[in-house]
Parts: C-alpha cells; structure tokens; sequence
C-alpha cells in the first residue's frame, strides 16, 4: 500500500512538470500538434505514456506508467493569458529531444522549467518603439513619403501605449483591440487632416497592422491541417474576432474625422 502511494506521489509531481510544459506552450503561442508532440518526448523520458486533450483555456492530462503495475493520474490545468514567445517554444521543442534520448529525470526537467518560468520577456519601451518603426516601414512599402513614415510610426507608438494600458488594467483583449486601433487611427487621422506629406493616407492604413493576429491565424489552419479541428475554429474565430474590432477603431476614426483611405 505504501508503494502504490509513492507512485501515485510521484505521478503527481511528474504530471506537474509535463502539465507545466503544456500550459507554457500553449501560452506562448505554440500549434497543438507542437505541444502534444513535447509532451509525448518529455513524457517518453520519464517512461510514461501521456494522453492530452487541450482547448483554448484548459488542458486535460491522463499520464501512464509504461511498466506493471500501471499507475495512472488525470488531472486539468488552466491556461493564462497568452503572451507569444517564439524562443521558449523552440527551447522547450529543442530540449525535449534531448530529454528523450538522455533519459532525463523529473528533477532535472524541473530545473529547466523553472529557468523558463524565470525568463522576463522582452522590455515594453525597446519593443514599442521597433514595432513602431516596422509600422513606418510599412508604410514606405505601401509607398508613403517621409512623413508618412512619421505618421505611421507615431500612431503605432501611440496604440501600443494604449494595449500596455489596457492589458495593465484587465481589459477585455477585444476591446484592448478596439482601443488601440482607435489610438492609432486618430493620430494617423490627425495627419490626414493636417495634410501632412503628400500620402497622408497610407500612414492611416498602415498604422494598425501592428494588431493583425498572425499566430492566432496561423495556428487555426495549422490545427485544422492536423485535424485539431476544436482548437483550430477556435483560434480561428478568435482571429476573426480580433480583426473585426481592428475594424471597428478604424471605422471610428474615420467616422469622427470625417476622412477616407
């Protein structure tokens, strides 16, 4: 008896450690085929089976002993806000290949886990300020002058203002959208107004690209390809969703200036 509640304490914290990993992936914008795939490689190295069925906002876990007697553990994790980071999802995907082949012990994936979870992303100001630029950027692509390119940057500087704002205050992620669309298509309206440059325009067109949901849509069709078909109309609706109220804070500004793209 005293056995079996060993083994079921130590399924428990191996169901922690791989449950961890899942909730880390997703969060940081991985597909699902990606997080079942790790799962399967860490849970291979503690010899274990895993058996995941993972939604938008919650992962449930069934872990198995491959050798007799089999013991098992099902539990369900919450997933937080997502915050997209590409780097962790492919050191966890890196790792997990050599957690397998090395046999790694619970221990030591606990260790890099708790390295991941000490990992600080990338600083507001520095991020705010290259988005800005890749949002002048555009707005050269698309053809605008030099002032364009100011507008453009100044108007996505200000709506990144606005969503460090709102997600400081807890705000819907939708209206958080909403409102920094809204920011930067006023200040982009304010040049057109002004009749800065000789393509006012194009800034307003440009200056919230930096709100597409890239990964959402991405994901969405990577899991439907993989026939994650929950997940993927999820991250696809939730795509949609997002692209409407960049919509609506466009279509506002534009209303209340008066101007047209």
């Amino acid at each position: 008896m005293s056995s079996q509640i060993d083994q079921q304490e130590l399924l428990e914290k191996k169901f922690g450690v791989l449950s961890e990993l899942a909730v880390l992936l997703m969060q940081s914008g991985a597909n699902t085929k990606r997080v079942i795939d790790n799962m399967n490689r860490f849970a291979e190295a503690l010899d274990l089976k895993s058996y995941a069925l993972i939604s938008h906002k919650s992962v449930i876990i069934t872990i198995k002993t491959v050798t007799k007697p089999h013991y098992s553990y099902t539990n369900v994790r919450q997933i937080p806000s997502y915050k997209i980071n590409f780097y962790l999802i492919s050191e966890i995907s890196r790792l997990s290949w050599i957690a397998r082949e090395e046999k790694w012990t619970c221990d030591q994936i606990e260790r890099k886990l708790s390295y991941f979870k000490l990992q600080k992303s990338y600083p507001f100001l520095p991020t705010a300020l290259l988005v800005s630029l890749s949002g002048a950027a555009f707005a050269k692509l698309f053809g605008g002058d030099m002032q364009s390119m100011i507008i453009a940057f100044a108007a996505t500087f200000s709506g990144m203002i606005m969503a460090y704002l709102a997600t400081k205050k807890h705000l819907n992620p939708y209206f958080k959208t909403y409102l920094a669309s809204l920011t930067a298509s006023i200040i982009a309206s304010l040049g057109i107004l002004m009749e800065m440059g000789d393509k006012p325009h194009i800034a307003l067109a440009t200056s919230v690209l930096f709100l597409v949901p890239g990964v959402p849509l991405i994901n969405s069709f990577n899991d439907l390809y993989n026939n994650h078909i929950l997940n993927g109309s999820v991250r696809f609706i939730s795509g949609l969703m997002t692209v409407l109220f960049i919509g609506l804070g466009l279509i506002t500004a534009m209303v209340l200036f008066h101007t047209k793209l």
